[in-house]
């Protein structure tokens, strides 16, 4: 019982892991691709604020979809 927890754990932590990996990425290519060319845009004028806001994003979005 204790191994199927602990399996349980480590795929669901696998999963916000790479989730959260994938919503920086994500907010990486959002600010090279989209982005806010004149500065004004105070998320997507630097990137590491968008990245940042992918990888936020991306972690709660991985607890919505995983929470069992």
């Amino acid at each position: 019982m204790n191994r199927f927890k602990m399996n349980t754990f480590k795929k669901k932590l696998i999963f916000r892991i790479v989730l959260t990996v994938l919503g920086g990425v994500a907010g990486l290519l959002y600010w090279k691709y989209v982005g806010c060319a004149s500065g004004a845009c105070p998320i997507q004028s630097k990137w590491y604020l968008s990245s940042l806001y992918g990888l936020v994003l991306g972690y709660l979005i991985s607890g919505f979809v995983y929470s069992s």
